[in-house]
């Protein structure tokens, strides 16, 4: 099976970038993407360019292009977000069989999360976010849900010998009772509205400049409850999670309704993300790229903490939601 960026060398990267039109200096630098590959690019004027090259196989053009289209849409209505540059008014672009999209250089710092101005600023954003993300559904870009992000990446896990022998069992019925309790916080919710979402609004894909936060990478874009773009700034006991919320909320309400009942997916979507996060890793595991940056997956260590954790979870998973304040 052929690795699917064994071609991309440096002298391909630069080719590509400058088919778009722009003349390179010959210097690059990759950045810190393991799903994609993202190189800073220096030109000869002295500028810089961010070039992101799509994982083969991963994407269909037109679910591509979509994330564009959101990006430019929301970059449009003056929101801080990160958007592909066009070129020959095509922002996805082909060399050497890789699909590349080349996007401006925007430096920034990590959110502190723990302040409750920058938490209400960036629920101000998220919600703006949201407000256009519910104006048109993508067409493209799939659902999050149970089966993509639960049950799919556990069979991929158990039925490819990732899990090791003498804890596959142990595994396969910890995972199967999240699953069914996380259904079950999915039914408490009841029918609950999906938008446009960002879809790993994380810190990591959230920079942070003097002139407040800009947001980047919208390659996991696709449709679902507008809680999976605010639970990520969420973390510690109960009551820190509450006043997080809080003041995440005095900034999202300025621009967008917030329906409580979906609070109740706030623990249902970590564990999901939990269960897709080890399917993700053993899907990508044949790319050298993830044993060398991974090394601590496929140990029989990492499957007694995963074991453990989702225990944790499922324990969370009966608790009663936030409550959000009126």
């Amino acid at each position: 099976m052929p690795l699917p960026y064994e071609n991309l060398t440096p002298d391909c990267v630069l080719d590509a970038v400058e088919s778009c039109g722009y003349r390179c200096d010959g210097r690059l630098l990759a950045l810190n993407s393991f799903e994609n590959r993202v190189y800073l690019v220096y030109l000869e004027e002295g500028a810089q360019l961010v070039a992101k090259f799509y994982r083969p196989a991963r994407w269909s053009d037109a679910a591509i292009l979509e994330e564009h289209e959101f990006a430019l849409e929301l970059v449009e209505r003056e929101i801080p977000v990160v958007a592909p540059l066009a070129s020959d008014a095509r922002t996805l672009n082909e060399h050497a069989a890789y699909r590349f999209a080349l996007y401006p250089r925007r430096p920034g710092r990590s959110p502190e999360l723990e302040n409750r101005d920058t938490l209400t600023w960036l629920g101000r954003f998220i919600g703006r976010i949201h407000a256009v993300g519910a104006l048109k559904p993508f067409v493209h870009r799939p659902l999050l849900d149970i089966e993509s992000f639960g049950h799919e990446p556990s069979r991929f896990v158990l039925d490819n010998d990732f899990v090791p022998p003498d804890l596959h069992a142990t595994y396969r019925s910890v995972v199967d009772d999240v699953l069914e309790r996380v259904a079950r916080c999915y039914e408490r919710a009841g029918r609950v509205k999906t938008i446009r979402l960002h879809g790993d609004c994380h810190a990591g894909n959230i920079l942070w400049t003097e002139e407040g936060p800009h947001f980047v990478d919208l390659d996991d874009a696709r449709t679902g409850p507008a809680v999976q773009d605010l639970w990520m700034c969420l973390s510690g006991e109960r009551s820190a999670m509450a006043q997080q919320l809080a003041a995440l909320m005095t900034g999202y309400r300025e621009f967008c309704d917030f329906d409580a009942a979906e609070l109740v997916l706030v623990e249902a979507l970590r564990t999901l993300r939990m269960v897709h996060y080890a399917g993700w890793l053993a899907r990508r595991w044949s790319d050298p790229a993830f044993p060398a940056n991974f090394p601590f997956f496929n140990t029989q260590r990492y499957w007694q903490d995963q074991i453990l954790s989702l225990r944790e979870q499922a324990a969370l998973l009966e608790e009663p939601p936030l409550e959000l304040a009126v």
